[in-house]
This record gives structure tokens, C-alpha cells and sequence, in this order.
């Protein structure tokens, strides 16, 4: 019987059972595929984190799983196994920002480490990819889907559509909050989007809602994951699709986003986009941790 140790942390929040819950190995040597998709089914959340040493000189290599399959990036896996490796001192005294690179399935992902301005750590990533245009959605098949109305749709910016900086999703703009809030899932009409051959995630969001420049959700549900309380591989891309879409050639922006809140899990993640001569060359996420609590798997 070999023993591992783990990490439960919450992402993209400084208040303990907020943010998106997150189980962490920080030594998952020995472990093998169809160990790890078991531990992560048997944690249960959105997704879990295993870290092992680097085979392309980086720092680490982190492999993802969600309850039902690998995927090749996530952002609250990264920034929650990053804050963890951190907090554990596995880099050391952090006196000043530092950036970690870590390798994942869709590329190398590096993120910045340092202390806020409160004196809570706080990690944000680099997308591993520039981000990728993909197809458009039918939107009476999105809206469906969605249990929405196809004129609950915005489409002056975009209509649905893919979009990816690793992960791909379909993003759905919606006007307002109310609306939002009542997205849900149809299985039936989902199934014929998945039949269609379109991606399995679905992350709806509106924007300018007061303290907030986006207030988003994400759906999985053949993913083990009927909603997620936060989800930085999407919100990732869509930051840089809504940069993409804007009319200005060049300019930086942040970005401040919820989600979580129907679920009563509130998060905040903190978003940067740059683009350079009609290029989004540049798109990062990132935010605060909590450390839930610690253990010992006996396998």
C-alpha cells in the first residue's frame, strides 16, 4: 500500500467554501491513468490536479482530470496547483513575484506567483495557446440547449461560438442577469448539439453587470460537471474572443468576472487581454486560493 498526499484548496476566492473546490497531489509519481481518473472521480469535484516531475526542464508537469476523462488544460487546476506547490514551499521563500512553468497536455503554461496587495497569494497564468476561432452554433439549437429563448441570444457581437486558448467552449452571450440565472440545462437538446459533433462545454455570460465586466456560467454535464463555479480556461478564451471582436486595433485591458454565484459559490477572477495590431496576442487569468485541508490517500 503506497501512500500519497493531497490538497482540497477553493479557487478563485479568499473565502473559505467559496471559488472552485480543488484536490491537488503534489507527487503523483507511480501513479497510473486509470488510478488517477478513479481519484478523481472519488473527490468528485470539477477537477483534479496531479503534479509530477518535469520532463521538459520546466518546473512541473501537471496532468488534469475532471470525474469522466483527462483534458489537456484548465485554469483553476493550474493557478489552484500552482498556490498549493507554493504554500507547501516547494518554491522556495516567495519575496518577490515569480514565475513557475508547467507542463500540460495543450502546451506549456507559465504562471506568475506573488502576494496581492493584501498580502494574500495570488497566481495568474498565460494561456499555453493564442487564441483559435472556431465554428459558429445554431443559435435556436445553443438556446435549447440552454432552456432559453432563441431571442434571449445576443448576437451583435458574436453569435455562438467556439473559441479556445487550449480548451474549447461554446460561449453564448446573453443580455441580462435574469436571463442568466435562468440558464439551464435540456439533456435532450444538449444531445443533439453533441450529436451535431460541437464541443460538450457551454459557457453563457453577460456583461457590464455592476461591480463586474462579465458575469459568466459554464456547463459540463457529460463531463461529470453540471456547472462549474469557476472556470479560467474559458473565461480565458472568452476575454480574448470579446478582444478579437472589439473594433480598436491595439490595447490592453483588465478584466474582473464572476461566477459561481448560482451555485452559491462565488468566485472572482481577474482577467488581462493584449492586442497588437488586430491580434489578440496574449490572454491570462488569475486570482486567489484557499486552503481547505490535507490528507493522505491510501492506494
Amino acid at each position: 500500500m503506497l501512500d500519497y498526499q493531497y490538497f482540497i484548496c477553493d479557487v478563485f476566492t479568499t473565502e473559505k467554501f467559496g471559488g472552485n473546490q480543488l484536490s491537488v497531489l503534489p507527487d503523483s509519481r507511480g501513479l497510473s491513468d486509470e488510478q488517477m481518473q478513479n481519484i478523481a472521480r472519488e473527490f468528485n469535484f470539477s477537477e483534479t490536479s496531479f503534479v509530477f516531475p518535469p520532463e521538459e526542464a520546466q518546473h512541473r508537469k501537471i496532468r488534469i482530470y475532471t470525474p469522466t476523462s483527462e483534458v489537456p488544460f484548465a485554469g483553476h487546476p493550474t493557478i489552484g496547483a500552482a498556490f498549493v506547490l507554493a504554500e507547501s514551499g516547494d518554491f522556495g521563500t516567495i519575496n518577490e513575484p515569480l514565475k513557475v512553468a508547467f507542463e500540460e497536455e495543450a502546451g506549456i503554461v507559465e504562471v506568475d506567483i506573488r502576494y496581492d496587495h493584501n498580502g494574500i497569494l495570488c497566481c495568474e497564468l498565460e494561456a499555453p495557446s493564442q487564441l483559435a476561432i472556431g465554428d459558429f452554433i445554431p443559435t435556436h439549437m445553443v438556446a435549447s440547449s440552454l432552456s432559453l429563448r432563441e431571442t434571449d441570444i445576443v448576437t451583435k457581437t458574436h453569435s455562438p461560438q467556439i473559441a479556445s486558448v487550449g480548451l474549447p467552449f461554446i460561449f453564448v452571450e446573453v443580455p441580462s442577469l435574469p436571463v442568466l440565472q435562468q440558464a439551464e440545462i435540456n439533456m435532450s437538446k444538449f444531445h443533439e448539439l453533441l450529436n451535431r459533433g460541437f464541443e460538450s462545454y457551454i459557457h453563457v455570460y453577460c456583461q457590464n453587470t455592476g461591480d463586474f465586466d462579465i458575469r459568466a456560467r459554464m456547463f459540463a454535464p457529460t463531463d461529470g460537471v453540471p456547472e462549474d463555479p469557476a472556470t479560467g480556461s474559458a473565461n480565458c478564451a472568452l476575454i480574448g474572443l470579446l478582444a478579437y471582436y472589439d473594433n480598436r486595433d491595439t490595447f490592453k485591458k483588465s478584466w474582473r468576472i464572476s461566477q459561481g454565484i448560482e451555485m452559491g459559490r462565488p468566485s472572482i477572477l481577474q482577467g488581462r487581454t493584449q492586442k497588437e495590431n488586430g491580434q489578440v496576442l496574449n490572454t491570462w487569468i488569475g486570482g486567489n486560493s484557499v486552503l481547505i485541508s490535507e490528507g493522505i490517500l491510501k492506494l
